[in-house]
């Protein structure tokens, strides 16, 4: 898979896209990241990437002209899909990032300043994705977190190909408590079904766990996820266990 990012701070990516998984994966011809300077694409003495808003007001707006020839530079005669990092847009998690996997490659714009030009969204932009309902200063940052989060998903990205599969949120539930050793440290244990070697109760601890932690901490999840009927029968199981503690 392939990344084209477009920003105005390319050297923001240089740490991120080199260290641990992704830099491996780089390394070894499973990923590939291209940053792109969108000041390269700005053609005048000064190379102004960006003006006044039309009707006043604050902030600067990245210029239509140096945007689109940048998008249309980078992405050539692909499909590449555009994605706008923008707080407007949908806001990204799990399911988008395994659908982002499907496409052989993706250009990521990184706005900047006050806003880009509408006509760039309008016309250029296929998508709009948003990390969270909050303000950051450009785009960097969340195109570095799509990356990863798409990255991790592909097939050789990490060691054990199963690990991105019980991640969080991978089958609609905040993951299950992890332990190693030592069983025993200062008094806290290891829960026993863990060292039982019985594959059939470790599971369905895990899964228990699963569920008792998107309860309590997510319960939104919850109401979208179609449970199974083992997964309804856990959850009561743990609404009568807090029911009876709190008695």
């Amino acid at each position: 898979m392939h990344f084209d990012v477009l920003t105005l701070f390319p050297e923001m990516f240089g740490g991120p896209l080199k260290a641990s998984i992704i830099g491996k994966a780089r390394a070894n011809g499973l990923l590939g990241v291209n940053v792109w300077n969108i000041r390269d694409f700005a053609y005048d003495k000064h190379r102004i990437v960006d003006d006044a808003p039309y009707g006043g007001g604050a902030g600067m707006v990245l210029k239509v002209d140096v945007l689109a020839r940048a998008i249309e530079a980078v992405r050539g005669h692909s499909q590449a899909p555009i994605i706008y990092l923008s707080p407007q847009g949908e806001v990204f998690d799990q399911q988008i990032a395994t659908e982002l996997t499907n496409e052989p490659r993706l250009v990521l714009l990184c706005g900047h300043y006050e806003e880009i030009d509408e006509r760039i969204r309008e016309h250029w932009v296929d998508r709009e994705l948003s990390i969270g309902d909050y303000v950051l200063t450009g785009g960097e940052l969340p195109a570095m977190v799509v990356i990863d989060a798409v990255a991790r998903l592909l097939p050789g990205v990490l060691g054990d190909a199963t690990s991105s599969e019980q991640d969080s949120f991978q089958d609609g539930l905040l993951d299950y408590p992890h332990y190693t050793r030592p069983a025993s440290y200062r008094g806290l244990d290891v829960p026993e079904v863990l060292l039982s070697g019985h594959h059939e109760l470790i599971r369905r601890w895990r899964l228990k766990e699963a569920l008792r932690r998107t309860w309590l901490r997510r319960p939104d999840l919850l109401n979208t996820k179609e449970l199974s009927t083992e997964e309804l029968l856990l959850l009561r199981e743990i609404e009568e266990e807090y029911s009876a503690e709190r008695r």
